[in-house]
């Protein structure tokens, strides 16, 4: 497959038809990734109902070149009254790797998570590329989760999500295959 230039070669992000794409899909994140564990968490995450939104990315011909998906974070104490998700994983045909589709795939699905009225997002990623989303590693501090540092990182969508921190998370189970 060639690299392709999104703006010539227009993407198209859709939902996840699970029967149709599930095997695709764990077999792009496993390229992807270069192993099976990330693909697993998104089996894992499915199967345990924990998915909030699932999209994946595709060609003209249908063919799919990338996926995203988000799973529930449950909040404790004061984070009970948000609406708390993950992005976790985010991934795109290696050979079409910096050409704008999972950018794409992100801008599209955060919007997304708003209209559905999700308050905050959550990421453990790339400090120098999650925050042209609105990421802030600074936001992410006044949240008590198993992660920590500049690579874990927190969107806010509402006023809820900006005001109502701090606040203590837990993530779905299958996190806890990451160790």
């Amino acid at each position: 497959m060639q690299p392709r230039d999104v703006s010539t070669n227009p993407i198209t992000v859709r939902p996840v038809e699970e029967e149709r794409d599930a095997t695709t899909i764990r077999k792009l994140v496993e390229r992807s990734f270069g192993r099976a564990v990330e693909a697993q968490l998104v089996d894992d995450l499915r199967d345990c109902g924990m998915l909030v939104l699932e999209r994946v990315a595709v060609v003209e011909s249908g063919t799919i070149v990338g996926h995203i998906a988000y799973s529930r974070v449950t909040g404790a104490g004061a984070g009970h009254r948000l609406n708390i998700t993950c992005l976790a994983p985010v991934c795109v045909e290696p050979k079409l790797q910096r050409h704008g589709i999972g950018a794409q795939m992100i801008r599209e699905t955060i919007d997304d998570l708003q209209g559905m009225g999700e308050d905050l997002v959550l990421v453990l990623g790339d400090p120098n590329y999650y925050p042209r989303f609105g990421f802030d590693a600074e936001v992410a501090k006044k949240v008590r989760a198993p992660f920590a540092g500049p690579i874990f990182m927190a969107l806010p969508l509402t006023q809820l999500g900006r005001e109502g921190l701090p606040i203590e998370v837990s993530y779905a189970t299958p996190f806890q295959k990451l160790g």
